[in-house]
């Protein structure tokens, strides 16, 4: 497994519970690469979803993989201000084909005022049922959206001052090479 150097592309795979591939995303440029973690950006990137529909993101969004939480942030920059969702997910696998992890259909979103919504709840309890989620999955989830909330309201990581403009530019600087 080879780790990605900054300004490299990669494609990002999310899976369901199952296996079954859920969503691709193709050329996500790497800002930062560190042990534990992946930042990266897209930018008019092609998504392509498990019934073959493909779509181009609007905005930049900075990417956030962790390898120890059971999350991943997606920060869009729009004009009214920065968006996140967040996917409880688990941490990221790297392997030459792509970044992989297993979505959970949960998702917490933020918006720009700093609202905070749960999202999918429904969707997690069917898929739940449906795909055998065991209680310990069940329980690393629930224990995550705590993290992820503490995240956001003590401002860490990703929703710290300064986050966005740090590698936003350092994506503006990559794009110039």
């Amino acid at each position: 497994m080879k780790i990605p150097k900054e300004g490299e592309f990669i494609t990002i795979k999310s899976y369901k519970h199952d296996g079954s591939l859920h969503r691709t995303w193709r050329d996500t440029m790497v800002l930062k690469t560190s042990e534990c973690s992946i930042i990266g950006l897209n930018d008019h990137t092609l998504v392509t979803e498990s019934d073959g529909r493909r779509w181009v993101t609007r905005e930049p969004a900075i990417v956030y993989f962790h390898q120890k939480y059971w999350f991943n942030i997606i920060a869009m920059i729009r004009e009214k201000g920065v968006s996140y969702y967040c996917n409880l997910a688990s941490p990221y696998l790297l392997d030459e084909e792509a970044l992989k992890y297993i979505d959970y259909d949960l998702d917490v979103k933020v918006f720009p005022d700093g609202e905070k919504r749960l999202l999918d709840v429904d969707e997690y309890e069917a898929h739940s049922r449906q795909m055998h989620y065991s209680k310990e999955i069940d329980f690393i989830l629930k224990e995550n959206v705590k993290i992820l909330v503490d995240w956001i309201n003590n401002e860490k990581g990703p929703f710290s001052d300064g986050y966005i403009d740090i590698w936003y530019d350092r994506y503006q600087q990559l794009s110039r090479k």
